[in-house]
């Protein structure tokens, strides 16, 4: 071999060397944009954050491989199953009732990505519109505040200054900035906690290096079931707007190719597997989108590297145990802004859909929120008794009325 070819030789291995430093540090970078909210859900649940996060990477791998390994997607947990996971956990004080629960939202899932096959995506857009949809997100919201208030009242300074720096960072941020919005909140709020000694950090200290997250296995109870699978129609039609708008960042249209039946299979067995073995729900996030746009680097195969570092992060049991010692204000302060965020997703769905606000579409979107509203904030529990403890009311009872009104009133 010549002088100049093993140069060169030098020089192709040297570039393939950088290109793969480069895939490494991308994917770390995503994996720290996707972690805030992905660990935030498990927090606010009681579910374990090592479990989620290793179920977000195995959901994320099980996507690609459904999606022919052409969609650039992370999947983190699911904020609309939050209000359902805590209404299982209080009536049945066992977590997995809600796993069952997540279980069987994940197969609704699958099944529909086979409905979307055969009939396609208008026919489904006809039973669940925008005026059943927006305002079931914003109930989805509107739920959860009360429950941030409860966390941050217990240090309304450490939850307003976690809160404020967030939204500061959101509002003001540029770049990667912006995407860590959660992550510098919370970091803020730790801090400041620390200072004011109310920081225990002894699940740290006793936490193994490695270890194995507390897998667990569902339990099945059709009231369980019936409070978390109808969660599935509210993101259902925001899994539509992240896939369109992932493709529209990257240049292409993955609504159909590889078609919204196998994104929609891909979400939906990434729940299921989720819920087998102890995690929350997996969805498309915003936040995805949002590291693309920034990155312009579009590489499916970084997306499932990092799939790969998060399940690998699952088992540092340091991680889990840090994440533990998070202050109960702290939380509190960054819930506020993600629920509220999660209300106003519920609104643009109403404004962008271009909803005519004539008297038909009011009732029906007044009939949503009155009737999912109404257990958390005015104590009346309309719904349908499944059993003495459990009954279909608030946000599942109002998705059920809510499509039905709109078969009524809009039939044509």
């Amino acid at each position: 071999m010549t002088e100049k070819a093993i140069t060169n030789e030098i020089m192709v291995q040297e570039i393939s060397t950088f290109d793969k430093l480069k895939k490494v540090i991308l994917a770390i970078q995503h994996l720290i944009a996707m972690f805030g909210a992905t660990v935030l859900v498990p927090i606010l649940t009681g579910l374990d954050p090592s479990v989620a996060i290793f179920s977000a990477g195995l959901g994320t791998y099980i996507f690609h491989l459904c999606t022919k390994k052409r969609v650039p997607v992370f999947l983190g947990s699911s904020f609309a199953f939050i209000p359902g996971i805590i209404a299982v956990k209080q009536a049945y004080g066992d977590l997995r009732y809600a796993q069952g629960g997540i279980v069987v939202a994940g197969l609704i899932y699958v099944i529909v990505s086979f409905a979307v096959e055969k009939i396609g995506v208008e026919r489904i857009r006809k039973v669940l519109p925008a005026q059943v949809v927006g305002p079931m997100i914003m109930v989805i919201g509107l739920n959860l505040v009360p429950v941030a208030y409860g966390s941050a009242k217990t240090n309304f300074i450490v939850s307003i200054v976690t809160l404020l720096t967030a939204v500061c960072v959101t509002f003001f941020g540029k770049g990667l900035l912006k995407q860590l919005s959660i992550i510098i909140g919370v970091t803020t709020g730790y801090i400041l906690s620390a200072v004011m000694g109310i920081v225990d950090t002894t699940a740290v200290k006793t936490a193994a290096l490695i270890a194995v997250p507390n897998f667990t296995l569902p339990k099945f109870d059709i009231a369980a079931i019936a409070v978390i699978a109808p969660v599935v129609l509210a993101v259902f039609m925001e899994h539509i707007g992240d896939i369109t708008t992932n493709g529209q960042v990257v240049g292409q249209d993955f609504i159909k190719d590889p078609g919204l039946n196998r994104t929609l299979l891909g979400d939906g067995l990434a729940t299921m597997v989720a819920g087998l073995i102890g995690g929350p729900a997996n969805t498309t996030y915003g936040e995805n989108t949002g590291v693309l746009a920034i990155t312009k680097n579009y590489d499916p195969s970084i997306l499932r590297m990092t799939a790969v570092f998060a399940m690998i992060l699952g088992f540092v049991g340091k991680v889990g145990g840090f994440l533990k010692t998070i202050p109960v204000p702290v939380m509190g302060g960054i819930s506020f802004m993600l629920y509220s965020m999660i209300a106003l997703i519920g609104v643009q769905t109403i404004k962008n859909s271009k909803v005519e606000f004539n008297i038909k579409n009011i009732i029906i979107m007044a009939t949503v929120l009155i009737l999912g509203l109404l257990p958390t904030y005015a104590k009346i529990n309309i719904g349908i008794p499944v059993t003495k403890t459990v009954s279909i009311s608030g946000l599942s009872f109002a998705a059920i009325v809510g499509v039905i009104v709109n078969m009524i009133l809009n039939r044509e």
